[in-house]
């Protein structure tokens, strides 16, 4: 397999995920961590926000902790993520404490991104660790989730 295959493959898992979450009344939103030697998912999350009630648990922040708990470290070096829409700023910044390797997003968020929008979190001069970035994958797939749930909210 390609690493090229492998990319939408997680990506595809993502998406399953953020479907999973829009069924859930959650934005939809996935995440999937893996680990880029072993190619082993080490977490994959959806949205939990509503349903906590808690303005953190964002799709990333949720895989971040449970890669950790898997790893038994804070460092996530050894690791990439795979996430439906472009992080905001607390997903972002919370990837780089993580010391994330590389980020794979989908649909890009013109309001609240902070990876290709926005504040461009990695460019800034006090960001210690600057992931590889690669975004839009499948991100017809992954608007169209974010137009379609915002659409029936409306």
């Amino acid at each position: 397999m390609t690493q090229q295959a492998k990319i939408y493959d997680f990506m595809a898992d993502a998406l399953a995920l953020a479907e999973e979450a829009m069924g859930q009344g959650e934005v939809p939103v996935g995440a999937v961590i893996v680990h880029h030697v072993t190619g082993a998912v080490i977490a994959a999350t959806h949205n939990l926000v509503e349903r906590t009630q808690d303005c953190t648990a964002h799709a990333e922040m949720l895989a971040i902790a449970q890669a950790q708990e898997a790893l038994g470290t804070k460092s996530l070096s050894a690791c990439d993520i795979w996430v439906s829409l472009e992080p905001c700023a607390m997903c972002a910044g919370a990837l780089a404490h993580a010391r994330i390797r590389r980020i794979y997003y989908g649909a890009e968020d013109k309001k609240g991104g902070a990876v290709d929008n926005g504040p461009h979190l990695f460019n800034q001069p006090t960001i210690h660790h600057r992931p590889e970035i690669y975004g839009g994958l499948s991100a017809d797939k992954a608007a169209a989730l974010l137009t379609q749930f915002f659409k029936e909210k409306r």
